[in-house]
């Protein structure tokens, strides 16, 4: 398994990712995670809609609240548009956080059983096994249309940038 180290730092300590590094123009992997109700989820159930996929380490943190709020208002002004935060919290507890945060408009996955989204797509912490804060975009084709390793896990991704993007791809396909 490919080791890439000091790509990002987690409170400014360099963590290890295990896992390719995702590039704009390739095939997203596919991936098989589990939804708040247990049912797995594979990428390709959505093939024919832009997807984002928003990583983080754990809902129960601050930065990954902000961010999956701040995607959740995203999402209730988007069509055709499938938003997915993906962690390795138990589907328990995202079911618990979407519960208390009225989310309704995305989707938590969990990569608790494997950690495959996690090396398959480059974002898994050897240290921690938990997952480093990114975001990704996936054109109705499964074309890989953005990507954000975001350096320092507890620091905020570009949102401007990645709903640009989203909009971008939206719009283009």
């Amino acid at each position: 398994m490919e080791e890439r180290k000091e790509v990002v730092t987690l409170r400014g300590n360099p963590v290890t990712l295990l896992g390719p590094e995702i590039r704009v123009g390739q095939k997203a992997p596919d991936f098989r995670l589990l939804a708040i109700d247990m049912k797995e989820v594979e990428l390709s159930q959505s093939r024919g809609k832009v997807r984002l996929l928003s990583v983080v380490t754990s809902l129960d943190t601050p930065v990954c609240d902000l961010q999956t709020q701040r995607f959740e208002e995203e999402a209730s002004k988007l069509e055709d548009v499938v938003i997915y935060t993906i962690s390795v919290d138990l589907p328990f507890a995202q079911a618990r956080y979407c519960g208390a945060h009225n989310i309704t408009n995305l989707q938590t996955l969990s990569d608790h059983r494997e950690a495959s989204f996690g090396t398959a797509y480059g974002v898994l912490i050897k240290e921690l096994r938990l997952l480093s804060r990114a975001v990704f975009i996936v054109d109705r084709d499964d074309t890989v249309r953005y990507v954000e390793y975001v350096k320092e896990v507890t620091q905020h991704p570009d949102y401007d940038e990645a709903i640009e993007a989203l909009q971008k791809v939206v719009a283009g396909s």
